[in-house]
């Protein structure tokens, strides 16, 4: 996939972008819904209209490029279950391997950071576990979206994670989907080289890269 999507698969497979969250507006805005954000943003941009698709149980919007046919997902199964859409998605879309990238909210990284792997363990993260689980493999993309860590939890987080983002939080927020939208769409153009290369890292310090 290094040179980009555009240069391995033709304008008639498709391609899953699926940004991770629990729905229902109970869950709007929090730090664990930053998957469901960034996908938000890339559909908005291209005015791609949203659909509730009961089959998949997901929220689905579809794109057409040059990269192929690109569809952005919010599953609806709470995070935990993740797996079971995005399993069904890739299943009947026939989506290849590299054709999909997980968007995920990771509270080891400082809000402000991003980091794009071509694969790898799930980290503890449980939408990412479901995913491979329902897949049988973890040789896919995902882009982690730094949402912090309290300094008074240690092992327990799942109130911080549900909780919603601090007002001054929220400037420091808006740039991150907004540079978590653009890695994903240079991912799409270009692979996971170039997108690690030119977007992993701290936007406060976009020279210092995560390792």
């Amino acid at each position: 996939m290094e040179a980009g999507l555009s240069g391995t698969r033709s304008g008639d497979q498709f391609v899953l972008i699926a940004g991770l969250g629990n729905p229902g507006s109970k869950y709007s805005q929090t730090r664990h819904n930053a998957g469901f954000m960034v996908v938000e943003r890339l559909a908005g941009r291209r005015q791609a209209e949203w659909r509730q698709e009961d089959r998949f149980q997901a929220r689905l919007a579809k794109w057409n490029c040059e990269q192929g046919k690109v569809l952005f997902c919010q599953p609806q199964t709470y995070m935990n279950l993740s797996g079971q859409s995005v399993g069904a998605l890739t299943a009947y879309y026939r989506v290849p391997q590299d054709g999909l990238l997980v968007v995920v909210d990771d509270a080891d990284l400082p809000l402000g950071s991003l980091r794009l792997k071509p694969g790898g363990s799930s980290g503890g993260h449980h939408g990412l576990e479901s995913i491979e689980q329902h897949l049988g493999q973890r040789n896919f993309a995902r882009l982690r979206v730094g949402i912090g860590r309290s300094e008074t939890e240690r092992r327990e987080i799942a109130d911080y994670v549900l909780g919603k983002f601090l007002p001054a939080e929220r400037e420091l927020l808006e740039q991150v989907v907004e540079r978590a939208a653009d890695q994903v769409e240079c991912w799409l153009a270009y692979g996971n080289q170039r997108a690690m290369n030119d977007f992993n890292g701290s936007i406060a310090n976009p020279g210092t890269k995560d390792s």
